[in-house]
């Protein structure tokens, strides 16, 4: 997978928001309210994930973080779990293409701010540094969205 410039992700970012301002998902008022700075998006062919950790995105080398993933197609509309064949991965920062994860947490459907039934996971870091979590999927017979490949980086106290 490529890598993306910080222009990129800000085009992409303000892309998908169009997308749901477009489709009445959003409104100025509601963008408003949130934190916007709180969520990473990235993008994947016709899919976008925002991305959130707890605790505000700060977590601690050997304490739970909860992550999740609002997955969404192109037009807006919200990509549960149970249509997507996903996959969590996290790796140290500079692993080599083809090392294994350090941890395969499993993925379950949960609920968080608007969104019902997509992924998420509970992750312990082992200890402090840079770790690049991973989610990839494919569409579940009756979806229909491109296989997708995700990258975060995440900094662990």
């Amino acid at each position: 997978m490529f890598r993306l410039s910080n222009k990129s992700k800000s085009l992409g970012l303000l892309v998908f928001l169009g997308l749901l301002f477009e489709s009445g998902i959003f409104t100025i008022a509601q963008l408003n309210s949130i934190s916007v700075l709180a969520h990473e998006v990235e993008v994947s062919g016709d899919v976008a994930a925002t991305f959130h950790l707890e605790p505000n995105h700060n977590p601690r080398a050997g304490e739970t973080a909860k992550v999740w993933f609002a997955l969404t197609r192109r037009g807006g509309k919200i990509i549960p779990l149970e249509q997507c064949n996903c996959k969590l991965a996290v790796y140290p920062k500079g692993h080599k293409e083809g090392d294994k994860p350090l941890i395969q947490p499993p993925l379950k459907a949960v609920s968080a701010e608007r969104h019902q039934g997509i992924p998420g996971a509970d992750i312990v870091f082992p200890k402090a540094g840079i770790y690049e979590l991973k989610l990839s999927g494919t569409a579940k017979i009756a979806a229909n969205f491109k296989p997708f490949k995700l990258s975060y980086t995440v900094t662990v106290r």
